[in-house]
């Protein structure tokens, strides 16, 4: 049974989708180019729509649908979009597409998931749109959507780069400190060889998990697009037809591309998935222990760095070879972080030894003041 919550739930949605068609309406009608025109045109359609079966919904329940009336903030951006054009308002639109979407959560209906998940596709289309520039997108670059097939292989690499940076300067660190409490060298390796095992499962462990709930994340976005690819084809086909228009084809190109792909279901699903969740089937994210692993190692690799001087001198000669031995290996993972960001190298890795002799430095002075304080 229908209780009043209910009712002002249902009306709540109906203002929300109303406004949105209002605005999307105001869009296409300023928008210059007309590939961009006929996307905001069907977005509308998709939110009246969506707004339909609000009304409905009050309607069966016994409810009164109330006269529209947008508020203040729709108002304002249809104003701007009319004075200044559409790029204008396309991060303010971003973001009430996504306050669009997290308001449906929870809520119990059977249409919401459809509803939510239409939500979330207009707010990633805004969100590439928004970063085209500060006008739209222009002429062929009409609408790069966040979509694309993302790389997904450089779970090791990234791991690799911030395992050994977090073991070495975390390590560093630890030493440096024991150090500057004036601990004797045997105290210093056993603080030193402890710090890198507890790091080096931490850290394994930490990237296990990010990367197999990102796997698990993942599966269930595909499982829930295979339920609505099987139960609403039609609207799966208009969502795709519509993301291949923001990439600049023409709409009966567009709608002919999307219909041969959803005649074979399971490259369908694959498709859809790459361009609307942006989540590659065959890697999901990569390989959790293949993370877990590449950071535990490098971690420890990074973390015996300044331990090893240790196991041979003792006294200031180890404190001193051990920050020698440490600001090399600094420099060769500003090195390799080069790879990735195409930095100079220098810069990368003269960044790299400030950091993490700085951070070194502090943690002695610290250690020193500790050690005096308990001495005397």
């Amino acid at each position: 049974m229908t209780g009043n919550e209910d009712l002002r739930r249902y009306a709540r949605n109906l203002q929300s989708e109303r406004e949105a068609a209002v605005l999307y309406r105001i869009m296409a009608e300023r928008e210059e180019h007309p590939e961009l025109a006929g996307i905001y045109r069907k977005m509308a359609e998709t939110e009246e729509r969506h707004a339909d079966t609000w009304r409905r919904k009050i309607e069966e329940a016994g409810g009164t649908v109330s006269p529209f009336a947008p508020g203040w903030r729709v108002r304002l951006l249809g104003w701007l979009a009319k004075v200044w054009g559409t790029g204008l308002i396309l991060q303010s639109v971003t973001a009430m597409e996504g306050d669009a979407g997290k308001e449906y959560a929870g809520q119990p209906d059977p249409e919401v998931p459809r509803i939510a998940a239409e939500e979330r596709s207009h707010a990633r289309i805004f969100r590439s749109l928004s970063r085209g520039s500060s006008r739209g997108l222009e002429g062929s670059a009409v609408a790069r959507l966040e979509g694309r097939h993302r790389f997904t292989g450089g779970n090791a690499l990234r791991a690799a780069v911030m395992g050994a940076n977090d073991g070495l300067v975390s390590n560093l660190s630890l030493v440096m400190g024991v150090a500057g409490a004036a601990l004797e060298g045997r105290a210093i390796l056993v603080t030193g060889m402890a710090g890198l095992l507890a790091g080096a499962i931490s850290m394994a462990l930490g990237e296990w998990l990010s990367v197999q709930s990102a796997r698990e994340l993942y599966e269930n976005q595909i499982q829930i697009e295979k339920e609505e690819l099987e139960e609403s084809p039609e609207e799966e086909m208009e969502e795709l037809a519509l993301i291949y228009q923001a990439k600049g084809l023409p709409e009966s190109q567009a709608c002919e591309l999307a219909r041969s792909i959803l005649a074979d279901p399971e490259g369908a699903l694959d498709t859809l998935s790459r361009e609307e969740l942006g989540i590659d089937p065959q890697e999901l994210g990569g390989s959790a222990w293949e993370a877990a692993l590449t950071s535990f190692a490098l971690f420890a690799v990074g973390a015996a760095v300044p331990v090893l001087p240790f196991l041979f001198l003792s006294g200031h000669a180890a404190v001193a070879a051990s920050g020698a031995f440490s600001a090399l290996g600094l420099f060769v993972i500003g090195a390799g972080i080069t790879l990735v960001t195409g930095k100079p190298l220098l810069a990368s890795g003269g960044r790299q030894i400030v950091f993490g002799l700085g951070a070194a430095v502090v943690t002695y002075v610290i250690g020193a003041l500790i050690g005096v304080n308990l001495g005397g």
